[in-house]
């Protein structure tokens, strides 16, 4: 059968693609060694936050196969791809479900970890907005999370290697390069505008501010004793 190359994924959605892999792997390592790594711990959790809501935006306003209604899963799709009878570009419904579960599961992970604390001297942007006990709790569901993402990035990742390796599918060099070669008649993507980037851009940096409690009021000075 004769293949055709067409444009599979857009620039922003590939540059996203590799900083979340770069900024969760950074977060789980600096959260595992602690101490002064707690401080970039801190920050990428912010930057992860920026990108998913980047991504957020993006799936509704990037270009074809990045949309989420274009790759969203549906029962039949499923059942089909499980039964080999699935036939389409981009996601596959199994790889959709991922895709969606680490964006739900390091939104999760990286909102909780806001309101967290490690005991010693690390505490999170928002933590004034919860207090100690919620602090206590949040930081329980947020080690519980670490524990999912780790299991779920390792599932993602085999996903790949066997598709790459017994499916013969590179599914890796088309997010770097942009392209692929395929057997079907799909359309390159197209989409995503400059207007679209921007606001997801700008959404994306305003929530990293929100996050960062930057708009939260200086904490009280103590009073200095007098002898």
């Amino acid at each position: 059968m004769t293949t055709r190359k067409i444009k599979l994924w857009d620039l922003p959605t590939r540059l996203f693609h590799w900083l979340l892999a770069a900024t969760v792997a950074g977060a789980l390592i600096s959260g595992q060694i602690g101490g002064n790594a707690m401080d970039w711990h801190g920050r990428l959790g912010l930057a992860a936050i920026g990108l998913v809501v980047f991504r957020l935006v993006w799936g509704l306003a990037g270009s074809t196969y990045a949309r989420f209604a274009q790759f969203f899963p549906r029962p039949a799709q499923v059942q089909a791809y499980l039964q080999g009878r699935w036939q389409g570009v981009g996601h596959n419904p199994l790889g959709a479900l991922s895709v969606l579960a680490l964006l739900l599961l390091v939104a999760a992970q990286a909102g909780t970890g806001l309101f967290a604390n490690d005991d010693i001297a690390f505490r999170g942007y928002l933590y004034s907005l919860a207090g100690s006990s919620l602090s206590s709790q949040l930081t329980e569901v947020h080690e519980l999370l670490s524990d999912l993402l780790i299991g779920l990035v390792v599932l993602h990742v085999g996903a790949v290697v066997f598709h790459t390796r017994v499916k013969k599918d590179n599914l890796v060099k088309p997010m770097l390069t942009g392209w692929k070669e395929v057997e079907q008649d799909a359309p390159s993507a197209s989409g995503g505008s400059m207007l679209a980037l921007v606001i997801a851009l700008l959404l994306a940096t305003a929530a990293v501010y929100g996050a960062s409690g930057g708009w939260l009021p200086p904490p009280p000075v103590a009073p200095t004793p007098s002898w």
